[in-house]
C-alpha cells in the first residue's frame, strides 16, 4: 500500500483533470486495486518513499483508445505529477492471512514475525493519521498471530520482543480512544514481560490518572521516574497528578 499525492493533467501541464493535493491525509491505496492506470503503477513501483516524479503516459499506458469521457478524450497522452509520501509492502501480509490456521502454524517463525512487523507498521501509519480505531485493529491483528510458543529460548525471546512493542502500542492507542481500562490492561501485559519498562510504567500511570486512581498512578509514575529521572513527559505527568 502507498500514500501518494498526485495531480493528473491533459496537454501541456495546463489542464488539471484529477488531484488529491488538497487532502491533508491522503488515504492508503493499493497498487492494482485503487491505482489501476498501468503506466502509473509501473512508475510508482520504480519510486521510493519521499520521492517526487513527473510521468508522461501515452494512451496505451493510460486511458487507451476510448479515453474516459467526458474528461479524457480518446487516444490522449496524460501527464502526472506524483509524490510518494509513504509505502508499506503488504503482499506478504495479504498472502499470510489467506492461509488456514494450520498452514500459518507451519510457516517458519521468521515469516510470522515479518508479517507481524508489517501489520504493526500499518498500525503506526493509521495512528499518526489519528485513525486510532483502525490502528488498534491492525495492532491486534499482529498480536493474533504471535500466540505460538517455542521450545527454543531464542525464538521465544523474539516472539516476546514483538509482543512487547504491540502491548505498548495498544496501551497508547487505547489512551487516545479514552479507554483507560484497556490502556492499563495492555500496559500491565507489557510489564509482565519487562517489569523495568519505563514506557509501560508511564502508560499505566497515565491510565490510572485518567481513571482517578491517584495512588496507583503515583506508584507507576514514581517507578518510571526512578528509571528515567530526566524524562520530561513523566515529570509533567507527576506534576499533573500533584
Amino acid at each position: 500500500g502507498c500514500t501518494v499525492k498526485y495531480s493528473g493533467y491533459l496537454g501541456n501541464w495546463n489542464k488539471l483533470f484529477c488531484s488529491n493535493g488538497n487532502s491533508k491525509y491522503p488515504r492508503l491505496m493499493k497498487l492494482g486495486k485503487d491505482i489501476t492506470l498501468w503506466g502509473l503503477e509501473i512508475g510508482l513501483l520504480s519510486m521510493t518513499k519521499g520521492e517526487a516524479a513527473l510521468f508522461v503516459l501515452t494512451p496505451e499506458y493510460a486511458y487507451g483508445q476510448r479515453g474516459c469521457p467526458p474528461s479524457i478524450p480518446p487516444n490522449t497522452t496524460v501527464l502526472f505529477k506524483v509524490e510518494v509520501l509513504d509505502f508499506i509492502d503488504s503482499e506478504d501480509c495479504d498472502a499470510f492471512f489467506e492461509l488456514t490456521c494450520e498452514q500459518q502454524d507451519r510457516l517458519p517463525l521468521e515469516k510470522v514475525l515479518k508479517v507481524a512487523a508489517t501489520e504493526r507498521e500499518f498500525g503506526n501509519y493509521f495512528f499518526y493519521k489519528q485513525r486510532f480505531k483502525i490502528a488498534k485493529d491492525r495492532y491486534k491483528r499482529a498480536l493474533s498471530i504471535l500466540g505460538r510458543s517455542s521450545s527454543s529460548k531464542a525464538e521465544q525471546s523474539q516472539i516476546n520482543a514483538s509482543k512487547l512493542l504491540l502491548f505498548l502500542n495498544l496501551s497508547l492507542t487505547y489512551l487516545k480512544l479514552e479507554r483507560a481500562d484497556r490502556a492499563l490492561k495492555y500496559g500491565e501485559l507489557a510489564l509482565e514481560m519487562d517489569q523495568g519498562n519505563a514506557k509501560a510504567l508511564f502508560r499505566c500511570g497515565q491510565a490510572c490518572l485518567y481513571m482517578r486512581e491517584y495512588s496507583k498512578s503515583r506508584d507507576f509514575l514514581a517507578r518510571a521516574q526512578c528509571i528515567q529521572p530526566f524524562n520530561r513527559d513523566i515529570n509533567n505527568e507527576l506534576k499533573k497528578l500533584a
